[in-house]
């Protein structure tokens, strides 16, 4: 428990190791030797511009330039001596020339208003009044049109200084009147020292990897780091280790992904349904999982180039664990279960069953090497076909048929079993003399009289329909395809229609209607009589185009659908009249429904 000298009160790591100047600000020496250069070369701007992430600093930097600009006795470093009036007044918080203003809350313009009145006074002791205005980016419109000619031109004793996380929501006259600092974020090796150095001066028992761990999931920002810090070390009593560091921090160990990869690399859906059901009785929701599980998809990715090495997240005891994994693993099943993870984590919200949602998830991940191993095959066949493309047709083989043929007589082909027979019948030979053999000529190899007999390639389950689906796909590739004309286009036409009417679709009246125009091999058009048509066509065009495809076998027909005039509608008056044309029918009809509505007042929608 941290205790502030001479106090009983608890202080914050955040608020107690604050730094108070620059050499102790973490992680930002770009900005702090800037300032210090500046302040020795007496180049001080008049406004500044502090903008980066939470808790790197902004504030920080502001009050630490603010307290040495007015620093009696400045060292050769260009740091605050902490020693004269106007550093302790500072520290104490009762200095006269600085002012903070939070932003957040004094938005308006009277605030600004306010705030430029007592820039006219100069001040009483020191050198310059520094205004601190922090969350900057919450001042309206207003009130930063009341800021731009003080900011612009202030008093040659005013300083002023804005910080912001959000850079983009200040206006551009804003930002050309200040200097601009960026921060960036703390680094993990410079979280980890800073809170080392903490735990030293603490007396606390902290493991290494339990620090880093800390450092990761504060994400960069050294004040969440600190408040992680405080929690932890209430909870374990002043005793930091990896795994109740784990615990409070609800993270789940790397071993248990490093098993999960090995369950589904084996393809033992068992073992890996197991350890779900572990990580799920310990208290581990199921979106939890696959983001976790995702980052070590993307650590191991990472290992397996070393220049990538340095941007691997992972604690220094699993680093060589994961370089080792990853050299036993192929990139593109990695990219590939990437993507399954990231697709189930954008669904997880929408499924009703969570817990089903992520098995479903492993079961993909332990059967993703074979569906590679399968595609990837697939370019294997294409080239062999490739090769025997100067065979004319590529006739299916038969296991165990023998041939037989007989002198003059028909040839006969029999299974080796006794079942059916298949007869070829072939006319006699016509006696022939047989031609001389040109000089140097040897004769024609003899050729087998029995094939070899082949064996079906095993079956897995349901490997077996996706074979068969490559397998059909391969041969509707080798089918001709049909050549688009105005009859078979109608007729298949008129078949989609007949389905649409059969699902009782309500697009069959606009597919009837409509008028269909060739416009080139692989392309027509459809005219329709308006956009509600068109719309309703526009709903069915995916099925449509598979089933016209699959009618003319051409996977590059497509369709265009376009708003006309139907002709042969005009012609037969056949025409869907607006609600203002029915009314008008109605009213010359029955006079009486006119006399109605002007009785009543009443306005119709048309």
């Amino acid at each position: 428990m941290y205790l502030a000298p001479g106090m009983d009160k608890f202080i914050v790591s955040a608020r107690k190791y604050r730094p108070q100047n620059f050499s102790t600000v973490v992680g930002q020496s770009h900005i702090t030797t800037t300032l210090k250069n500046a302040i020795k070369n007496n180049q001080l701007a008049h406004a500044f511009l502090f903008c980066g992430p939470r808790g790197v600093g902004k504030t920080t930097c502001a009050r630490i330039l603010a307290k040495t600009i007015n620093c009696e006795s400045k060292t050769p470093d260009g740091e605050a001596c902490d020693q004269c009036n106007s550093c302790i007044s500072f520290n104490e918080g009762i200095s006269l020339n600085i002012h903070e203003l939070d932003a957040a809350s004094n938005n308006s313009v009277d605030d600004i208003r306010t705030l430029v009145e007592q820039v006219r006074f100069a001040p009483q002791a020191g050198k310059y009044k520094v205004y601190i205005i922090d969350e900057v980016h919450m001042l309206s419109s207003s009130a930063f049109n009341a800021f731009l000619k003080t900011l612009e031109e202030p008093p040659p004793y005013a300083i002023f200084i804005l910080a912001t996380t959000e850079k983009h929501k200040i206006i551009p006259t804003i930002l050309s009147r200040c200097q601009i600092f960026d921060f960036k974020r703390i680094t993990v090796n410079d979280t980890v020292e800073h809170l080392s150095e903490i735990c030293t001066k603490e007396e606390i028992r902290a493991e290494k990897a339990a620090l880093q761990v800390i450092a990761q999931k504060s994400e960069g920002c050294m004040r969440d780091a600190l408040s992680i810090l405080d929690k932890i070390v209430s909870f374990t009593n002043g005793e930091l280790t990896y795994a109740n560091t784990l615990e409070h921090l609800n993270i789940l160990d790397a071993d248990y992904y490093f098993k999960l990869l090995e369950a589904m690399q084996g393809q033992h859906l068992s073992d890996a349904l197991l350890i779900y059901d572990d990580i799920n009785r310990k208290g581990f929701e199921g979106d939890l999982v696959l983001n976790g599980f995702a980052e070590f998809i993307r650590n191991l990715l990472v290992c397996k180039d070393e220049k990538c090495a340095v941007l691997l997240e992972a604690v220094e005891s699993f680093r060589e664990k994961y370089k080792g994994v990853a050299k036993q693993t192929s990139t593109v099943y990695l990219i590939s279960a990437l993507n399954v993870l990231n697709e189930a984590e954008i669904n997880y919200k929408a499924a009703r069953n969570k817990k089903l949602h992520v098995e479903l998830v492993l079961i993909k991940l332990c059967y993703l090497q074979q569906a590679l191993e399968l595609t990837s095959a697939e370019p294997a066949e294409a080239k062999k076909k490739l090769a025997q493309s100067s065979r004319p047709v590529a006739f299916r083989q038969i296991p165990s048929f023998q041939l037989r043929r007989s002198e003059g007589g028909p040839a006969r082909a029999g299974s080796e079993s006794g079942g059916a027979r298949l007869m070829v019948e072939s006319p006699a030979p016509e006696k022939k003399e047989p031609l001389p053999l040109p000089q140097n000529s040897t004769p024609a190899p003899a050729v087998s009289k029995k094939s070899p007999e082949i064996t079906p390639p095993p079956t897995f389950g349901a490997l077996s329909k996706i074979r068969q689906q490559f397998t059909n796909r391969s041969q509707q590739a080798e089918d001709v395809i049909k050549p688009l004309a105005e009859e078979p286009l109608q007729a298949a036409w008129k078949a989609f229609t007949k389905i649409l009417r059969e699902n009782k679709n309500s697009a069959v009246q606009s597919f009837e209607r409509a008028v269909l125009v060739i416009k080139d091999k692989g392309l027509f058009e459809v005219i329709t009589n308006n956009n509600l048509e068109q719309k309703f066509i526009e709903q069915e065009k995916r099925n449509l185009t598979d089933f016209l495809q699959k009618q003319f076998n051409n996977k590059a027909l497509s369709l265009s659908i376009i708003v006309g005039e139907n002709t042969q509608q005009e012609e037969t008056g056949e025409r869907t009249l607006t609600r203002k044309e029915q009314f008008m029918q109605i009213s010359e009809k029955y006079p009486l429904v006119k006399e109605l509505k002007d009785r009543l007042k009443l306005d119709l929608d048309y």
